[in-house]
């Protein structure tokens, strides 16, 4: 068993990734629904409305970036030659 380098390079730049995507998606999703409290009607209303559903799929994105990345850096150390 070893650790296969060139995977585990690939696996930390995803957790970067992963990392500003943490910070960002639930900084957007606080936003949208601030923004619907503000806004009751009218085209900022609706604009609201989509950017809700918007960082909504950013944060299930992200719940499943972070999945793909931890397996990406499992099989990058326990890697069989």
């Amino acid at each position: 068993m070893g650790t296969d380098f060139s995977v585990l390079r690939k696996g930390l730049k995803r957790l970067a990734i992963l990392l500003f995507l943490f910070i960002a998606s639930p900084i957007l999703l606080s936003m949208s629904f601030k923004a619907i409290a503000i806004y009751k009607e009218g085209a900022q209303y609706w604009f609201s409305i989509a950017f809700l559903v918007i960082s909504s799929l950013l944060m299930l994105f992200t719940i499943f970036y972070a999945f793909m990345t931890f397996r990406v850096i499992l099989s990058a150390l326990f890697h069989e030659k």
